[in-house]
């Protein structure tokens, strides 16, 4: 295909991202989309793509996108061979767990995540030993050996419903302490913590988000609760990727600031063009670990692929499959 050629068949991708892509920078990515394109075709394969991934993966070759839990609730529905994660190594793991017969790859195996790296299934073990008979409910933000310790998974849009379904007055909610902090203070259930922290949403302060008001008078802030209580308290509304999408597209605020990796905002702003964003740009190092050029080698070389302990694959099938129950 002649470098005219490609140009003119990618044009139409290229119209979703031009707010964030120059022109001359175009035809690198545009080789690289065509062939990802292709190879799907090819592979039978489909690209399951988190709200964090950059533009060009998220508009222009991811066939579905969404938060974890619209990852792994679609993961199941998928008539595909071959999935392809373009996210982080837990997030693949959970693809694979619910569906054991398709290859997984990941196209970077150091996409990893600081949540999933504060816990081990040692540790919930030991936790157990602690508070002998209270359920543990696990973010989905962890390996599957930690899942397959745990009696149900959660995610960040769901958390508090999960909680509440156990029917306990008390639950062990790990690894990450923020999260755990802000759901405690919607339920009357008593929550044990673990001192696990996203290292991006870590780093939000309450003084973020007073001097945000102060240069933007009238913004409306939305935060992850995956931030500081402290930085939610702050905030106008507090959601996971997929609620605050959702708000923005059901309030129209004339300008917004989303307190959480800043892709987010780049990917929501092309559906709603009137809306202006405020970016606080704190980039997940792991998710930028995807690009469109390991995608395009992960198709080509069937690489990498995930596995998981038969042993350790039952029990965490059986917590996933009980948070998408709730």
């Amino acid at each position: 295909m002649s470098a005219t050629e490609l140009l003119a068949r990618t044009a139409p991708l290229y119209d979703r991202v031009k707010k964030f892509i120059p022109p001359m920078e175009w035809p690198v990515f545009a080789d690289d989309i065509a062939a990802i394109l292709a190879l799907k075709q090819q592979r039978n394969a489909v690209i399951l793509a988190h709200n964090y991934q950059t533009p060009e993966i998220f508009h222009c070759v991811a066939d579905i996108t969404g938060d974890s839990l619209a990852l792994a609730r679609e993961a199941m529905k998928v008539d595909a061979d071959v999935i392809v994660l373009a996210g982080v190594h837990f997030m693949a793991e959970t693809a694979k767990l619910l569906n054991p017969a398709k290859t997984v790859l990941i196209p970077d195996l150091r996409a990893g995540c600081s949540l999933a790296e504060s816990i081990t299934a040692e540790d919930i073990r030991l936790l157990r030993q602690r508070y002998p008979g209270v359920p543990v409910v696990t973010y989905v933000n962890t390996s599957a050996a930690v899942k397959a310790e745990s009696d149900i998974c959660c995610t960040s849009g769901n958390a508090l419903k999960v909680v509440e379904s156990l029917g306990v007055d008390r639950v062990i909610m790990l690894p990450d302490e923020y999260l755990a902090q802000n759901i405690a203070k919607q339920t009357k259930v008593k929550i044990i913590t673990w001192a696990g922290h996203c290292e991006v949403h870590e780093r939000f302060t309450a003084h973020d988000i007073q001097q945000v008001r102060r240069d933007y008078p009238g913004i409306v802030v939305l935060a992850h609760p995956e931030c500081p209580p402290a930085v939610v308290a702050e905030a106008d509304y507090a959601g996971s990727t997929a609620d605050m999408s959702a708000y923005v597209g059901r309030e129209q605020p004339a300008r917004v600031v989303l307190v959480t990796e800043c892709s987010m905002a780049d990917n929501i702003s092309v559906h709603h063009p009137r809306v202006e964003f405020i970016k606080p740009c704190n980039l997940c190092p792991h998710m930028k670990r995807i690009t469109l050029p390991n995608i395009r080698e992960a198709l080509e070389t069937m690489t990498h692929e995930v596995t998981i302990d038969p042993a350790i694959a039952g029990r965490a099938r059986r917590a996933v499959e009980r948070m998408l129950a709730v």
